[in-house]
């Protein structure tokens, strides 16, 4: 949210003078995002933002008239979110990160890292349907490498002891797990988990990386909230969401905790470093 703000500040929007923010935070479970958008419409807001796919549907189920812009959300024409990239149509539009198609870079990454894995785990948030193609198309990229994908769904608090007990008991040689609100809440616990069991991780988003994760590839969605308070600003002016094309990410970045990788007793390859966007201490 505070990236979003800066943003409008840069565009000279003010809180408390010349705009005000509603928000409605979920605490990354799903079944409390429609109430949230909900509390909006009744609100008569201006503008809707959205951080995740269930986000954004959720306030596609709300209302139909009200403009959604929307951040973090991996397919947005193939969750139904809009009608299509350059065109959405509606009243949402916004920025993809375009995560599934990222999958099989990620895995590639990993293999450098991991040379003879044939076996890694996969967790990820099963009620979030970007994260079900993000899912796919990881077991499918993991396919082309020869790997063998363990696929863990979670949820709920309660599904994480099952699939950390399913994960030892599979002896895969490294873990992905896949970013959005639920696993980013939960960072500390799977990175923790994955630091017990001396499993080289790579994740999406650089939150798990400051947390003590191994590698993280992905675009920067902190920028990426900023950039949407251009969108805002376009459309408390006057234009219409489904004018404006959805916008995918053009940088990417590449994030590496150093003291992570010597307690596992990686060697970082000089091209995996010469890559790298950032290498934490």
């Amino acid at each position: 949210m505070e990236a979003i703000k800066e943003g409008l500040r840069d565009l000279g929007y003010v809180e408390g003078r010349n705009i005000a923010f509603l928000v409605r935070w979920a605490e990354g479970r799903t079944d409390k995002l429609d109430e949230g958008a909900r509390d909006m419409v009744r609100a008569n807001v201006d503008v809707i933002t959205t951080l995740s796919t269930p986000a954004a549907l959720a306030a596609r189920r709300a209302t139909s008239s009200i403009p959604i812009v929307f951040t973090g959300v991996g397919d947005p024409v193939g969750t139904g979110v809009v009608q299509s990239l350059a065109h959405p149509g509606g009243n949402a539009t916004g920025f993809a990160t375009l995560e599934p198609e990222l999958s099989a870079k990620r895995l590639d990454l990993l293999h450098q890292l991991v040379p003879n894995m044939t076996r890694i785990a996969m967790l990820w948030n099963d009620t979030n349907p970007s994260m079900k193609t993000g899912a796919r198309y990881a077991q499918e990229a993991g396919r082309s490498l020869g790997l063998i994908v363990q696929s863990l769904g979670v949820h709920d608090l309660v599904d994480f002891d099952a699939s950390f007990a399913a994960i030892r008991g599979g002896s895969p040689s490294a873990m992905l797990t896949l970013a959005d609100p639920f696993t980013r809440a939960n960072r500390q616990r799977i990175v923790d988990f994955a630091a017990r069991s001396r499993l080289p991780a790579i994740y999406e988003t650089r939150e798990f990386v400051e947390a003590g994760g191994l590698i993280s590839y992905g675009p920067n969605l902190v920028a990426m909230q900023r950039r949407s308070a251009t969108y805002i600003d376009k459309i408390l002016n006057g234009a219409k969401p489904g004018d404006l094309p959805v916008e995918q990410p053009t940088a990417f970045e590449l994030i590496i905790n150093m003291k992570t990788a010597n307690a596992l007793g990686i060697k970082l390859s000089d091209s995996i470093m010469a890559r790298a966007d950032e290498g934490i201490q």
